[in-house]
């Protein structure tokens, strides 16, 4: 499961890569305020980030799938480490999340929740002439309360409108 993971975090990061460099004709500014948008992999996700500084943001995800939801909140800090690059960034941080789910596999369908903390890193980028933000992570997760486990296949692609 955890080479399932990382293919598909390694496939997504590649297509972002070649999404930002086949945008050379829009070029990327380094911050923005607010976004708000959707994210796909590990479920769908409605998400939205505030900046508290020109380095740190907060995220709140709100994920759906087929057998629940979970949301979840993050702490990200944010280094604009690529200067050839502008509006690209590459983040790290920790968060918590909080799930309700079905299990399916039981007669009964009793319902289930789960508490954790979780992790991301991923890239990030900023077009300047359009007010759209896509970004690429992975978000590992474990979970104290609840179904005790390691996750490694929350993350995704998530394409943002700025403001």
């Amino acid at each position: 499961m955890l080479i399932i993971a990382k293919f598909t975090f390694m496939r997504t990061l590649f297509i972002l890569m070649i999404i930002i460099t086949c945008s050379g004709v829009l070029h990327a500014q380094s911050t923005y305020n607010r976004a708000i948008g959707i994210k796909a992999g590990g479920g769908i996700s409605a998400t939205y980030k505030k900046f508290i500084s020109e380095t740190n943001n907060l995220e709140a995800q709100v994920t759906v799938w087929n057998k629940g939801y979970r949301v979840s909140g993050l702490y990200e800090f944010n280094f604009y480490s690529f200067k050839t690059v502008p509006g690209l960034a590459w983040f790290v941080g920790p968060g918590v999340h909080l799930g309700f789910w079905k299990d399916n596999y039981q007669k009964d369908y009793s319902s289930r929740a789960d508490l954790g903390i979780d992790g991301i890193i991923g890239l990030d980028y900023k077009f300047d002439k359009i007010p759209i933000n896509v970004s690429v992570d992975w978000q590992p997760s474990v979970t104290l309360v609840g179904t005790a486990a390691f996750t490694p296949s929350y993350g995704g692609v998530a394409v943002r409108y700025t403001f």
